[in-house]
């Protein structure tokens, strides 16, 4: 075969799009949705989506600014969910941290009509769960630094209030995140002397401080890790959803249940996710017929190998960002050792197109990519990305 045969390996031009960026109030690289917006619009992105957990209050706003900016907004959300019997089977999924946790995501939902009861109701037992956790957190976290010789005088509706006011939001719209908190007390941190704050982080640690303290984002990361995360002075326990009403919820808001791919963002690869073709299977067994790649945590051989096996098994796979730390990267997907190659960008592309494509058909009664079961439906996989390229094209020529 040569790479005249390959898809996408003629270098063919397609617009940047990328199915994953959380938006503030979410913690996120973006000071406000204006910020994001415009950084997606100067690198003349034709597709950008939303993927924030807990909530979806500033999806409309997301909307009105995508859509003046030439760029189409794609809707989606994410959640952190428990398989029970992967956890009992110690098997860890896409978080290294915890067995049987896995991150879902759902894509092109429809954010904006009234949620059904079986919505309403896991949307609030995620946001009441999440909050209770915040609220325990940051009192932990105070404690323990005033305790340590720093009086923050910190609490959750303080933390809140300041990533509202960050964002530009209503106070109600902010569901506090780990970032969030951690963000809190680094900046609580930042008001000290070099000196004392050496001195407080040490006795907060029991050790010393292993990364520059005038480093907001390398601070921020270490407090999670040494004063969140679990066995730490401020762990409080995740609620994470079960995964069958986390792949209900998405369902039941039209989405597309999506899978987002850990793989050697983390050494050794998650056991669920190795090798490629056997994840892939996984993913059919459990009806998820979407994938994304995050592939800034990820080389290259990778990156392919996981596109390559999605793809064969009739997976379509999509690539993002994030954008959940201050690290202003670009909008456009790369790998972590260099550009996404030809047949990854083609892959990404068409599922982009689909997700878009999903979206718009869902909302105008007509079946999409996936049904309300979860299935895939009648309408070939080919005639959504054409769909869904026409939509970004020419919303891009409407600039």
């Amino acid at each position: 075969m040569t790479d005249a045969d390959v898809p996408g390996a003629a270098g063919e031009h397609f617009p940047v799009v990328n199915t994953h960026v959380h938006f503030p109030p979410n913690f996120s690289a973006f000071r406000t949705v204006e910020d994001a917006v415009s950084a997606a619009a100067a690198e003349d992105a034709g597709a950008v989506g939303i993927s924030n957990f807990f909530d979806q209050q500033v999806y409309a706003r997301f909307a009105e600014q995508a859509t003046a900016a030439g760029i189409v907004p794609l809707y989606g959300l994410e959640f952190i969910t428990l398989d029970d019997e992967l956890a009992a089977a110690g098997i860890r999924v896409n978080d290294p941290a915890n067995p049987g946790r896995m991150y879902l995501c759902g894509k092109g939902i429809s954010p904006f009509r009234e949620k059904s009861a079986v919505a309403a109701r896991i949307a609030t037992e995620i946001r009441q769960g999440n909050d209770r956790r915040a609220t325990e957190m940051v009192a932990k976290l105070a404690s323990w630094f005033a305790e340590c010789g720093l009086d923050t005088g910190l609490t959750a509706s303080l933390v809140a209030a300041d990533v509202a006011a960050s964002a530009g939001v209503p106070v109600e719209w902010v569901s506090l995140q780990e970032r969030h908190v951690a963000q809190a007390f680094q900046r609580a941190l930042a008001a000290l002397p070099v000196s004392e704050r050496g001195a407080v982080l040490e006795r907060a640690y029991g050790g010393p401080s292993k990364v520059d303290t005038d480093d907001p984002v390398a601070l921020q990361g270490e407090l999670r890790s040494r004063l969140i995360k679990v066995g730490t002075p401020g762990f409080v326990a995740e609620v994470p959803l079960g995964f069958g009403d986390a792949y209900r919820y998405v369902l039941e808001m039209d989405g597309i249940p999506t899978y987002p791919t850990l793989a050697d963002g983390v050494i050794p690869v998650c056991p669920f996710e190795e090798p490629a073709t056997r994840l892939a299977s996984a993913l059919l067994e459990r009806g998820i017929h979407a994938a994304e790649l995050i592939p800034i945590r990820n080389t290259s051989a990778c990156v392919d190998a996981y596109v390559k096996a999605f793809t064969d098994a009739g997976i379509i796979v999509m690539g993002g960002t994030e954008h959940n730390t201050l690290d202003r990267i670009p909008i456009e997907v790369a790998c972590v050792d260099g550009p996404v190659s030809d047949v990854a960008r083609r892959a990404f592309w068409e599922a982009t197109c689909v997700v878009a494509a999903h979206q718009h058909e869902v909302a105008a009664g007509r079946p999409g990519y996936v049904d309300s079961t979860g299935g895939r439906t009648d309408v070939p996989t080919g005639d959504l990305v054409a769909l869904g390229a026409g939509l970004i094209t020419r919303k891009q020529e409407q600039r």
